[in-house]
């Protein structure tokens, strides 16, 4: 359990890969979906996430070069993981403003 809550420790880290959990995403799409996201932290989960072993980065050659991420086979494996904490914070919500 504590590999797991490590992997995906620090903030932000679940949302992106909620959001990578769609498809491949670039840098700019992974931005554009969390605002409030500035790019230095950004770059510095993606960094995690790869380190991790949980995502992949590719480059792809053109001008101006283009980094699209996805999830790796590992990072598959979250989503049950994730798909339950959703619910289970859906859940909570609903508790607490009873």
């Amino acid at each position: 359990m504590e590999i797991a809550l490590h992997a995906i420790s620090g903030r932000w880290t679940t949302l992106l890969l909620r959001d990578l959990m769609h498809g491949p995403r670039s840098f700019g799409q992974l931005r554009t979906g969390l605002p409030s996201l500035s790019d230095k932290v950004l770059a510095d989960r993606l960094a995690h996430l790869r380190r991790e072993g949980l995502i992949d980065r590719q480059e792809q050659k053109a001008f101006p070069t283009r980094s699209t991420y996805s999830l790796t086979r590992a990072g598959e494996h979250l989503r049950p993981l994730l798909t339950q904490l959703y619910r289970t914070g859906q859940q909570l919500q609903r508790h607490a403003s009873r």
